[in-house]
């Protein structure tokens, strides 16, 4: 099925509506599940509902003009770090309405470590994102590919051409370094 999601993302390109409504239909429990995946992280009270995250990170995939779509892989993988700017938009939007602002998700810095704890202000997550993008973009891809992506390991590996184990041991390297990023003050 990928060569012919493939196929259907080369002729959304050149303007085809049915190919990307095939495409569409074709993909859409995959990024439905991945926005709740990605609401499930926020906290309480976010107003944002998986089928508008979809439909938002949809529409802003397709006034992307430029984009050599690869495969689902890479389609998939876009659409979630989309979704993940549509919640860092919105988050922004809502704390820029209350006097204290803060929205907050509950990926934390301790839960990136492996453990349990409060929630992360969404835009210190996206910066701490962007450094580590900065610093080591493979590792940043992992951790939108695992955390926004909702990819096991195994998924993870083949969609960076690199074994499990490698994906392992970056995968833990990433969050160590989003734990210390998140913790630091300021």
């Amino acid at each position: 099925m990928n060569g012919e999601f493939t196929t259907w993302l080369a002729d959304w390109r050149r303007g085809d509506l049915t190919a990307r409504d095939r495409l569409v239909d074709a993909v859409y429990p995959e990024l439905r599940a991945i926005a709740q995946r990605q609401l499930r992280n926020e906290r309480g009270g976010h107003t944002l509902q998986a089928t508008a995250l979809v439909n938002e990170a949809y529409l802003r995939l397709s006034g992307l003009d430029r984009i050599q779509w690869r495969d689902r892989v890479h389609f998939v993988h876009l659409a979630a770090r989309v979704m993940r700017e549509v919640l860092v938009d919105h988050a922004r939007r809502r704390s820029a309405q209350k006097r204290d602002g803060g929205e907050r998700v509950s990926l934390t810095a301790l839960e990136l470590a492996g453990e349990d704890a409060g929630g992360v202000d969404v835009a210190a997550l996206d910066a701490a994102l962007d450094a580590l993008h900065r610093l080591d973009p493979d590792k940043a891809k992992l951790v939108e590919l695992r955390y926004f992506g909702g990819l096991t390991i195994e998924e993870t590996a083949e969609a960076l051409g690199s074994s499990p184990a490698t994906v392992k041991r970056h995968w833990q390297v990433a969050r160590v370094w989003l734990f210390e990023a998140l913790s630091e003050p300021g």
